[in-house]
């Protein structure tokens, strides 16, 4: 395969650029999903509880996103299959369903909340009840998956994440930034205590996600990418990873830092009314409205793009066709989509909800890069990775075991009392035993094979 040996991102360079943007499409299914409620409900409230001081995770968030989507994208476009027929084929089926279960209470849990999000925002803005709106949107998403498939994904994702994220880099204009505050936010540092682990590891989770990871190969699939893409699937990664998520997330940060960060303000108590009402001295009285317009939006690209990840993993491992031509797969996706209703009906704000649902994904995620790494560096493909595609790779997998790490110790210290507490402590314990377990089984192989 010519220009796709090891990390070569100047394969990129050896296409037509203007061809390439109008190819472009499967990772910003994943930057929908990155770009959604989600991280703005993280990155909002990192800024507006601990002001400019975790700008850096913010920064390298875009930066570890790219990297782990670049990682996925090659192991797709080497193997030009799905990941789980991948895992299971070179490391069983055990390790298989480990993926798959893993990915999916991962988007599971996130698809009920951020159906929440879309579900209170519609109710706010009609003043319809929400559990009526979480029924109305699982219908729609329903009629419009079942019936359209992955481009029907696509198209909206495109759509709705270049607009959310030219309106919140708009507001960097009129939004008073300190300079001198900004700067120091660049040097790493995690504030103490639960809130302070948890934003970070709800900012990082935002980017660098099972989900986004085990989607790619199913996306690219459906495009009917193969190793001749290379070039427009390192540019597809670039644009939307690097470029419009870390402009996304920066953008909003930088705009909660400089108008909603006071002494008063904590992590659980933030709300998005709240947040939204803060920034009418700056922009008038229709604040409220253009940001929860622009949560909406952002909202409804990502509900879109992870309903799709579970009827993905679960057709893989069945043997089942991965588009809507088998009607399998398509009863599957209906039945997600149908199923996601079910967060309208939750407690609480949502705002808390979508942050720690970030950082529960940030705990499944080492395992599947460890995975992806594992197979990039195996006889899976027919070019294992260079030195320095596995240098960043393991870097990547290193700042997410220590952030979700850290995460779950402070969730650990403050007491296993609460059940979600005692699952997340329980879950991550069995994918560090199975990520030791594949660690040792690939340092065999390697001696073995020296």
């Amino acid at each position: 395969m010519s220009g796709s040996t090891g990390l070569d991102v100047r394969a990129v360079f050896r296409g037509d650029i203007s061809e390439y943007v109008g190819k472009m499409g499967p990772s910003w299914v994943a930057g929908a999903i990155a770009a959604g409620p989600a991280t703005m409900a993280s990155v909002i409230t990192a800024g507006a509880t601990f002001g400019y001081s975790l700008l850096w995770i913010v920064i390298l968030s875009a930066i570890l996103g790219a990297a782990a989507q670049y990682l996925a994208m090659r192991l797709g476009l080497l193997t030009e299959d799905g990941i789980v027929s991948v895992v299971e084929t070179h490391l069983g089926e055990g390790w298989a369903w480990i993926l798959v279960i893993d990915a999916v209470l991962a988007a599971g849990l996130a698809q009920l909340v951020i159906m929440k999000g879309v579900a209170d925002v519609s109710a706010t803005i009609t003043g319809i009840d929400a559990r009526v709106w979480g029924v109305v949107w699982a219908v729609v998403l329903a009629l419009g998956l079942a019936g359209r498939g992955y481009r029907f994904i696509e198209f909206v994702a495109k759509l709705l994440v270049s607009a959310v994220v030219v309106a919140f880099f708009a507001s960097l204009f009129v939004v008073p930034i300190d300079p001198a505050g900004a700067v120091s936010g660049l040097v790493p540092r995690i504030p103490a205590g639960v809130d302070g682990a948890l934003v970070a590891a709800g900012i990082l989770g935002g980017a660098v996600h099972i989900t986004l990871v085990t989607m790619h190969s199913y996306t690219m699939r459906a495009r009917e990418w193969t190793s001749r893409d290379y070039g427009l699937a390192t540019f597809d990664v670039g644009t939307s990873m690097l470029v419009a998520f870390g402009i996304y997330s920066l953008a909003i940060f930088l705009v909660a830092a400089g108008v909603l960060h006071s002494p008063e303000v904590t992590a659980s108590e933030l709300t998005a009314v709240s947040a939204a009402q803060a920034l009418g001295p700056l922009v008038g009285a229709n604040a409220k409205w253009l940001f929860l317009i622009g949560l909406w939006g952002a909202a409804v690209s990502t509900l879109g793009g992870n309903t799709i990840v579970p009827p993905y993993l679960i057709a893989d491992k069945l043997g089942w066709g991965t588009d809507i031509s088998d009607s399998r797969y398509r009863v599957t996706l209906a039945a997600v989509a149908l199923l996601s209703a079910a967060g309208a009906f939750l407690g609480g704000a949502f705002f808390p909800l979508l942050v720690l649902v970030l950082a529960f994904g940030l705990v499944g995620t080492p395992f599947a890069i460890l995975v992806v790494l594992y197979l990039l560096n195996a006889n899976a493909v027919p070019e294992p990775n260079s030195r320095l595609a596995n240098l960043g790779g393991l870097v990547l997998l290193a700042i997410t075991i220590t952030t979700a790490g850290n995460f779950v110790r402070e969730q650990v210290a403050a007491g296993l009392g609460d059940p979600i507490t005692a699952f997340v402590a329980g879950f991550a314990l069995v994918l560090a035993v199975a990520m030791v377990v594949l660690a040792v089984k690939f340092l065999r192989e390697l001696v073995a094979a020296a």
